[in-house]
């Protein structure tokens, strides 16, 4: 379904769920932030403390993966809303922040290391 879906359909779907809902009063620009950060907590909490092995696991049960996948959907979710809200292209933003992570990472010092652009 993901190469049969445009980002402008995914915004498009979520300004009409909540449109028919009357929530455009609640998502102001600090309350769809809370939303990512408050959805983001709740995928990281099916990771803390376990192992790599316990991890790789879930994406094998059945149940545990729904519930990630779930989790993974409700950030989307508020970034979409955030983005359609306000207007941001997403797809123009995502390039240009890649296209400047490429300057900051370039293959040659970071291949292979997770040090963070300032320590290359």
């Amino acid at each position: 379904m993901d190469e049969r879906t445009t980002i402008s359909d995914l915004k498009l779907r979520v300004q009409k769920f909540c449109e028919d809902r009357d929530w455009d009063q609640f998502h102001n620009a600090k309350d769809l932030a809370i939303g990512i950060i408050t959805e983001s907590s709740e995928l990281l909490e099916h990771f803390r403390f376990k192992s790599k092995e316990e991890m790789e696991g879930y994406f094998v049960d059945g149940h545990k993966r729904e519930e990630i996948s779930e989790e993974l959907a409700d950030v989307l979710f508020f970034v979409l809303r955030f983005a359609q809200m306000f207007n941001i292209d997403i797809t123009q933003e995502l390039i240009k922040k890649i296209e400047k992570n490429n300057q900051r990472y370039p293959v040659e010092k970071c291949k292979g290391a997770n040090k963070k652009y300032s320590e290359l």
